[in-house]
């Protein structure tokens, strides 16, 4: 899949980011992702008052992406409170990575980045058989 409509993504994270649950941080965050079988996937950040407990929008992706029928991240869009692009925290982007690869693209404010360079070295599920090896 090569043609990744940018602009589209981007509008379904703000759409997302409206979503979100966000009283404590009044920080909205929103993302969403083209999948390899076309469709977006979606997510939001949910606080909760026990701090710790709450969910990054990355979660909430790699959630609707494996209930709705799984697949692998393609391109993906996160958003802050106003639509800027918003680089995801380094365990945000484990599970991007997870479900991407390190080929899946995410936008920067310089232009998408393949997320082997978002997440230099990154830990993978290749690398479980190691201890086979």
């Amino acid at each position: 899949m090569t043609n990744i409509n940018w602009d589209q993504i981007h509008q379904e994270a703000i759409g997302a980011m409206k979503n979100a649950y966000a009283p404590y941080s009044k920080f909205p965050v929103g993302v969403a992702a083209l999948v390899s079988d076309g469709r977006i996937a979606t997510g939001c950040n949910v606080e909760n008052a026990s701090y710790g407990v709450g969910l990054c929008a990355e979660c909430g992706l790699v959630s609707n992406l494996i209930s709705t029928g799984g697949g692998r991240l393609i391109a993906v869009v996160c958003v802050d409170g106003q639509g800027n692009y918003l680089a995801p925290c380094g365990r945000c982007r484990q599970l991007l990575f997870e479900h991407g690869g390190p080929e899946a693209l995410l936008m920067t404010d310089d232009g998408p980045q393949k997320m082997s360079a978002m997440l230099p070295w990154a830990f993978g599920p290749d690398d479980l058989d190691r201890n086979e090896r």
